[in-house]
C-alpha cells in the first residue's frame, strides 16, 4: 500500500534548519566551487542506468548485454553521441552513496532467496553482491525480482562489480554528464531529517568530485527535490513524474500540472515525465513551456526512433533511453544535422541555475499530420 511522504512544510523552517549549503561559494579540497553555468545540448540524449536497463524476462538481448549502474555500462554508452548517462544512487547505512537501482538486493543461501533493504547495507556489505574486483573473491549471487514477480538470476553478458558514486566520478569519461537520481522508496514515509541526511552525503560527493562535469539531479520524491534546490544552488533539480499513468497517495506526484507547480513553488529547473503521460496529454507541453521549464522524457516508446523524432518536433527538450546505440545515431542523423536553422530557444533560470529549453514546437502540416497518425500507433505498442 502506497504511503504519503510527509510534506516538508510540516516541519521546521528550512532557514532555522542545520543544514549543510552547497552553493557558488562552497568550498571542496579547499578549492572554491564557482558556479557552473552549463549550457545544455540540443536535444540531449541520455542513457538510461548507463548503456540501458535490464530486463531480464525480455526477449530482447540487448535488455541483457551490459550490466546496468556499472562502470562498464556507463562507459560502453560514451562511446556514442550520447550527453548525459543517468542513474540511481542510494545511501548505505554507513553513509556512502552507492549507485544502483533496486530498494532491494536479492541473493541466495542454501537453496533460500532473501533479500535486504540497499540502505540498511554498509557499503563492504553491499559491494560483497555480485561479481567482485579481487577476482580472488567470491561474490555473493545476485537475484532480481521482475515486475510480474518472478525471481531470476541477473545474468548478463557482460557484468560488473557494483560500485559508488565516487567510483563514477573516477572513472566514466570526464566529459561526460551525470543525470543523478536521488532514490527513495516509494513506498516509505521519509522525515526531513532523514531526506536531509542522504541529500548531504550525496552532495559531498558531487561538490569533491564533480569538478567541470555537467551535471543534474533529479527525484520521484517530491520533498527530496524541494530540499536538493534547498541544499545547493550549482546544478540544476529536475522533478521526476510518472504524470498520472501511476497513481500515488502523495497527490503532488500524480500529474503534470502537480509537477509543474511544485516546480514553481520551489523554484526547480525542468521536469522528467514518463513519455505516455505527454502523448497523452500533449497539451501539458505547453503549460510546461510557458512556465520556463526544461522537459524530458523517460520510457519504453524513448527506445523507438520515430517517437523521439515526435518528440522533438514537439518541442520536448530531451530523451532518456536504453538503446543508446540506436537513438543516438538516428538522433544524429534526423534531428541535430538540422539544428542549424535558427529554432528558437532560451535559458531559463531557476534559483541562479540555467537551463536551455526549446520555447515552442515548430513542425509543418505534413509533420503535424504524421504526429497525428503515429501517436495512437504508439500508444498501443
Amino acid at each position: 500500500m502506497a504511503v504519503k511522504a510527509i510534506h516538508v512544510s510540516g516541519f521546521p523552517c528550512l532557514e532555522n534548519a542545520p543544514l549543510a549549503i552547497y552553493s557558488t561559494a562552497c568550498y571542496s579540497d579547499g578549492v572554491a566551487a564557482t558556479g557552473i553555468e552549463y549550457q545544455m545540448p540540443k536535444f540531449p540524449v541520455i542513457g538510461h542506468r548507463g548503456n540501458g536497463m535490464n530486463a531480464l524476462q525480455s526477449s530482447d538481448r540487448r535488455m541483457q548485454a551490459i550490466k546496468e549502474n556499472s562502470i562498464v555500462s556507463f562507459n560502453a554508452a560514451a562511446k556514442f553521441a550520447v550527453d548525459f548517462i543517468e542513474f540511481d544512487v542510494q545511501v548505505t547505512k554507513d553513509n556512502c552513496p552507492v549507485i544502483f537501482h533496486d530498494n532491494f538486493i536479492l541473493s541466495q543461501e542454501n537453496g533460500t532467496v532473501f533479500e535486504k533493504r540497499v540502505t540498511d547495507l554498509s557499503l563492504s556489505e553491499f559491494l560483497c553482491y555480485g561479481p567482485q574486483r579481487d577476482l580472488e573473491k567470491e561474490g555473493k549471487p545476485l537475484l532480481r525480482k521482475t515486475y510480474d514477480g518472478k525471481i531470476l538470476r541477473w545474468n548478463v553478458e557482460q557484468d560488473d562489480p557494483l560500485c559508488t558514486l565516487q567510483e563514477a566520478f573516477q572513472k566514466v569519461e570526464p566529459s561526460l554528464g551525470f543525470n543523478i537520481e536521488l532514490k527513495f522508496d516509494d513506498y516509505m514515509v521519509y522525515e526531513q531529517d532523514d531526506l536531509v541526511h542522504n541529500l548531504q552525503a550525496i552532495m559531498k560527493i558531487v561538490f569533491e568530485y564533480a569538478k567541470d562535469r555537467p551535471i543534474i539531479f533529479s527525484t520521484f520524491q517530491p520533498d527530496a527535490a524541494r530540499l536538493a534546490g534547498k541544499l545547493q544552488s550549482t546544478y540544476p533539480v529536475y522533478f521526476l513524474t510518472e504524470g498520472g499513468t501511476e497513481l500515488y497517495y502523495d497527490v503532488r506526484r500524480n500529474s503534470l500540472d502537480e509537477a509543474i507547480k511544485l516546480c514553481l513553488e520551489n523554484g526547480l529547473q525542468g521536469i522528467v515525465s514518463d513519455v505516455e503521460a505527454i502523448f497523452r496529454n500533449p497539451g501539458a507541453i505547453t503549460k510546461i513551456k510557458d512556465s520556463k521549464l526544461a522537459l524530458l522524457t523517460y520510457g519504453k516508446l524513448n527506445n523507438i526512433s520515430e517517437a523521439v523524432y515526435m518528440q522533438y518536433l514537439m518541442g520536448i527538450d530531451g530523451v532518456i533511453v536504453d538503446f543508446v546505440e540506436e537513438i543516438t545515431e538516428a538522433v544524429s542523423k534526423t534531428i541535430k544535422q538540422s539544428k542549424d536553422d535558427g529554432d528558437e530557444e532560451s535559458l531559463v533560470e531557476g534559483n541562479g541555475k540555467k537551463t536551455q529549453v526549446n520555447l515552442k514546437p515548430q513542425f509543418s502540416q505534413t509533420e503535424m499530420s504524421f504526429l497525428l497518425n503515429l501517436i495512437p500507433k504508439l500508444m498501443q505498442h
